[in-house]
């Protein structure tokens, strides 16, 4: 993926509380309770299950259905394992986006790749 910014969705085809796919440049969109897009890596970096297909939001969170692995808006994964620790690897990549004139755009090749702390700018204004 190149670092430029690209539609991912229309606003209205993605209310609150859904997920859309795109699969052309592999990111899905999704709306949180607050009403903000989010856009993250397509696959969930715990065994690859696909975002849209797997995913649900709840609330402001993500969640992989094949597992239940759960992702907030900076991409960080929330699910603790049994010592209570947070998970590292269980971070999912975020692009910064944004919606303007009922388009949502991501600008694609400057994300964190899964793993790896996830930049902040996915928030839109």
């Amino acid at each position: 993926m190149s670092d430029e910014w690209v539609v991912v969705a229309r606003s209205d085809e993605v209310p609150i509380g859904a997920t859309i796919a795109d699969d052309v440049h592999d990111v899905v969109a999704w709306r949180g309770s607050d009403g903000l897009v989010c856009v993250v890596d397509s696959r969930c970096p715990h065994e690859w299950s696909h975002l849209d297909a797997e995913g649900v939001v709840d609330g402001d969170e993500l969640v992989c259905t094949a597992h239940f692995w759960r992702f907030d808006r900076e991409g960080r994964g929330t699910k603790v394992n049994v010592k209570g620790r947070r998970d590292l690897k269980a971070d999912v990549a975020v692009f910064e986006s944004r919606e303007q004139d009922g388009v949502i755009s991501a600008r694609l090749g400057g994300s964190a790749h899964a793993g790896e702390p996830a930049p902040s700018g996915g928030r839109l204004r």
